[in-house]
């Protein structure tokens, strides 16, 4: 079965200050680091920081813990797919204020971004998120305790037809930094059944 070998992952926008050991990663975010294309804001960011593995595989899940402590607005780490600055994918925990965070994803197909949230309280501090493939379609989950997952959402990959680059996300958008841990990384068996009719 695949592995997600962290010592020979590539980067996007590699941090300057990281740390891989022992089935561990450590990113340490930089300053206005951010993905987002053109919706609504108009603005085109491409430098958050992924370390990720090309995937040729068409059906497995993908899971990881990651453990965080934010301090400014949009601060955030989870999962990606990034296939180019045109066509990728995020989901994760954004930080908001001191009552609120939001979990969610943004889904980009030819240069456009959605976004969409659900509010969390501030206090959660790690997550757990399950990524599975049915070739260029997605299932996104969430888990707090890393047994129970919960839907987030289903995508399409224009671009996700072949191989994918599949990999831990973290930047901050705003002046800040902030230290995520990525540990129990793992790649199974698909688990997101076929839909039979």
């Amino acid at each position: 079965m695949l592995d997600f070998n962290t010592s020979n992952a590539k980067w996007f926008f590699k941090p300057k200050n990281h740390l891989i050991e022992d089935g561990k990663v450590l990113i340490t975010t930089e300053p206005n680091t951010d993905f987002w294309q053109r919706t609504y804001y108009g603005f085109r960011n491409n430098n958050a920081h992924v370390l990720y593995n090309t995937i040729t595989e068409k059906y497995f899940s993908f899971s990881v813990k990651v453990s965080f402590k934010y301090k400014e607005l949009f601060d955030q780490c989870g999962i990606a797919i990034y296939q180019n600055s045109e066509n990728w994918v995020k989901a994760g925990i954004e930080f908001h204020d001191k009552n609120t965070m939001w979990l969610g994803s943004v889904v980009t197909n030819n240069g456009y971004s959605d976004w969409a949230t659900t509010d969390i309280d501030s206090n959660v501090s790690e997550m757990c998120y399950r990524l599975s493939r049915r070739e260029s379609d997605f299932l996104i989950e969430n888990s707090y305790d890393g047994f129970t997952y919960r839907q987030m959402r289903i995508f399409h990959l224009i671009q996700g037809n072949d191989s994918i680059n599949l990999g831990l996300l973290a930047c901050s958008p705003s002046k800040s930094t902030f230290d995520a841990v990525f540990s129990e990384i793992k790649i199974s068996d698909c688990v997101w059944a076929e839909h039979k009719v």
